[in-house]
């Protein structure tokens, strides 16, 4: 669906889309280095130098070192790790997180670019064969180092996280470790974006698809207590809890720029019957999505290296396309580029008017914002159509004429430079609920 959800948005999202542009050459040999590593299986042997996923990381980690030593210390790499346990790691596992921080004027809220270095083979269990997981997922990988050498050029007001995952294939502990460390150090969380399979065009029955990428968003939220979805239920808010609302900005952002790619904004949390590394941050309440192509090739994913019956099996670099790649990476820039930019989202945004033919609409302030947009739309439509501006000082406004029964309203958050937040969809007071 490539339609131009918001305006304001699109003529914002233009030219931070065009000013740094991905290299598909750099991509690629971002992926080349990662697969020469062998196996980065996350039960592979951890000190191995050349190979294995301790290399790996160490690799990715000195790379980030130096794009923080090109732009001045403006990334500090670390790392977070934390033993687990599970069917897949019966023994026991030591699950490392690579992180790049890069600090913004409001350091305690972030957004967060991420893409598991682990790789596998057919069976799960097998640390030692080759897995060169070019696509699943060095492509995520190549994506977030790229991002944090086009962003590294620039201030923002908002802390980027750029990640590199553990233990995705074992039980999305790398994403697991991340979120809890994201509760733990009382971050504020504006976005997530994980990329995950993001780097082929060739599906599994031939068909090319090169001009879209699929973004999975939850409706309903996996971290509501029944009560309050209940709440969201009665209020109509299904769709535009803070994870659909970052999809929808994303599907903006792509809009706005004619070279780039379509987003097939697909309304559950991931692909039918399976997850990723972000649903942990949902199940902690963060909003977060994930980035995959627009067709798979089950033949080149979670497969030993072969050829049966003429037909070849693995997830080698051949099979990738990246100018495709540079493209989801220009939209995560771009993203990025804007939430980062932006000030936080107001929350929450409290809607009255039952029994009247005006609604009043009422938000906290925000740190930084110039301005907020009030928008609405009519309740059988999922894209903001209207909006209204509201002076940085005020709180509150009345739209007049606007049926609260018959119309949805969010408010977001306008810097002075026009980057603008996630919009907050507008419910009754909690004491109503």
């Amino acid at each position: 669906m490539r339609i131009l959800d918001l305006l304001p948005l699109a003529l914002l999202a233009t030219p931070a889309i065009a000013q740094d542009r991905p290299d598909p050459q750099r991509l690629k040999a971002t992926v080349e280095k990662l697969v020469s590593f062998g196996t980065r299986h996350t039960l592979s042997d951890p000190d191995n130098p050349t190979r294995g996923i301790g290399a790996a990381r160490r690799w990715f980690g000195g790379e980030l070192t130096k794009i923080g030593a090109a732009c001045g210390g403006c990334i500090e790499t670390s790392e977070v790790a934390r033993e687990f346990k599970g069917p897949r790691a019966p023994n026991g596992v030591r699950i490392v997180d690579v992180l790049g921080i890069q600090r913004g004027s409001d350091p305690n809220r972030v957004v967060i670019v991420m893409g598991h270095i682990d790789s596998r083979v057919t069976d799960v269990m097998n640390a030692t064969a080759d897995a060169p997981g070019a696509n699943d997922d060095a492509s995520g990988v190549a994506l977030v180092l790229e991002s944090a050498r086009l962003l590294s050029k620039h201030k923002f007001k908002a802390t980027i996280i750029y990640a590199a995952l553990s233990g995705e294939e074992q039980g999305l502990y790398g994403g697991q470790l991340l979120a809890d460390t994201a509760k733990e150090r009382g971050w504020t969380v504006s976005a997530v974006l994980n990329n995950d399979i993001v780097g082929n065009t060739i599906g599994q029955d031939g068909r090319r698809v090169a001009d879209r990428v699929r973004v999975f968003s939850e409706g309903a939220r996996d971290s509501e207590t029944v009560a309050e979805g209940k709440a969201r239920r009665a209020d109509g808010g299904e769709d535009d809890g803070p994870s659909r609302a970052l999809a929808k900005a994303i599907r903006g952002v792509a809009a706005a720029d004619s070279a780039g790619l379509k987003v097939l904004m697909v309304r559950r949390p991931d692909r039918f019957g399976r997850g990723g590394d972000h649903s942990p941050f949902l199940a902690l309440g963060y909003p977060a999505v994930r980035f995959s192509v627009g067709v798979e090739n089950y033949d080149a994913q979670h497969q030993d290296l072969r050829t049966e019956g003429g037909k070849v099996y693995g997830d080698t670099v051949d099979r990738m396309d990246f100018p495709y790649l540079a493209k989801v990476t220009a939209l995560n820039v771009a993203t990025l580029r804007r939430l980062a930019s932006a000030p936080a989202a107001p929350e929450p945004v409290i809607l009255s008017g039952a029994l009247a033919t005006d609604t009043t609409v009422k938000w906290p302030a925000v740190a930084g914002a110039a301005k907020y947009r009030v928008y609405w739309r009519s309740a059988d439509s999922d894209a903001w159509t209207n909006h209204v501006d509201v002076a940085g000082d005020k709180t509150e406004t009345v739209l007049k004429g606007i049926i609260v029964d018959d119309s949805f309203v969010g408010v977001a958050a306008v810097a002075a430079d026009g980057a603008e937040s996630l919009v907050s969809f507008g419910a009754r007071p909690v004491r109503e609920r």
